[in-house]
């Protein structure tokens, strides 16, 4: 073969591998559904910048679930993480895979779910993301002796949008999002634990986008159900973030009135996405805290 073909043959093969490798920093990537996911007429690649390294997933068709194992593993339990991005785009790369690893080097099996994107063209605005969800969860249960985990000890952590997934997850496990396609959905899609973190469009004051009033006198939206499933959560925010931390207030509240056990974090002075930003020295501790919990609750 010719230096010209090598570098040819070489380049194309490149192209072909390097999405796959840009998810291997997992030990398994599961394609969630057998054909297509529900709604979806097209099974095709994911579609990210190649340009640009870490850049959040664009178009997605065929939701992955990405799973990481830790070294030495301590615990039966399971974090599924679910990124934001305004249910627009995927940032799994930054709010799901650096999270992941965190849970690994606590001893967690964890997963990180990239989700379809962006948003439907009609109904809610989380609706296909909240189809993988499920289908996540039931996966999770369905592989647990493979994966070395309790099944009844798989819970959520998800940021921004995937705040919303994973309150959504949490409280609406008994709504069934769509209709079975094999044995995996005859199990309950129910979680023992979440963690939503800095939570988007969860109430009435900024279903779809930010606040336009700072949440102030805004309700949880109805979709949200609480059912008798509904697990303990730890909910982490900063006042300044222009998703009120009122959402995650007011979930701590209807948490309370149903006797649920809940953990409730503001940090002063803190905005979206807060978890990035170095120099808010009150806010660097806001995983350890979650870590503190979860060992709390006894996971």
């Amino acid at each position: 073969m010719t230096n010209k073909l090598y570098s040819i043959v070489f380049f194309a093969t490149l192209c072909v591998v390097l999405p796959i490798m840009r998810a291997s920093f997992a030990q398994e990537v599961i394609e969630l559904w057998p054909n297509l996911a529900p709604g979806e007429t097209v099974r095709e690649s994911n579609v990210e910048d190649p340009n640009v390294p870490n850049t959040p997933a664009q178009v997605v068709t065929t939701p992955q679930l990405l799973i990481f194992k830790p070294d030495n593993q301590t615990s039966d339990a399971c974090v599924l993480v679910f990124p934001g991005g305004g249910f627009n785009v995927c940032f799994y790369h930054n709010e799901g895979i650096p999270v992941a690893k965190y849970w690994n080097e606590k001893g967690y099996v964890s997963a990180v779910l990239v989700y379809r994107v962006p948003r439907p063209k009609s109904g809610p605005i989380y609706m296909s993301a909240f189809q993988d969800a499920q289908r996540a969860v039931r996966h999770m249960k369905a592989n647990a002796d493979k994966y070395g985990i309790d099944p009844n000890k798989i819970g959520v952590q998800g940021f921004s949008a995937g705040s919303c997934l994973t309150v959504h997850t949490a409280v609406n496990s008994m709504s069934q999002s769509y209709k079975p396609v094999d044995e995996i959905d005859d199990l309950s899609a129910s979680v023992a634990f979440a963690i939503p973190v800095y939570p988007a469009y969860v109430l009435t004051d900024g279903a779809t986008d930010a606040n336009a009033n700072k949440g102030e006198g805004a309700d949880l939206i109805d979709d949200l159900h609480f059912d008798e499933q509904t697990p303990p959560m730890c909910l982490i925010h900063g006042d300044a973030d222009i998703y009120s931390p009122l959402g995650s207030v007011e979930i701590y509240k209807k948490l309370r009135k149903m006797g649920i056990s809940c953990e409730l974090h503001v940090f002063a002075g803190a905005p979206h996405g807060f978890m990035f930003w170095d120099d808010l020295p009150n806010a660097q501790t806001w995983q350890d805290r979650c870590y503190a919990w979860l060992k709390k609750m006894g996971y």
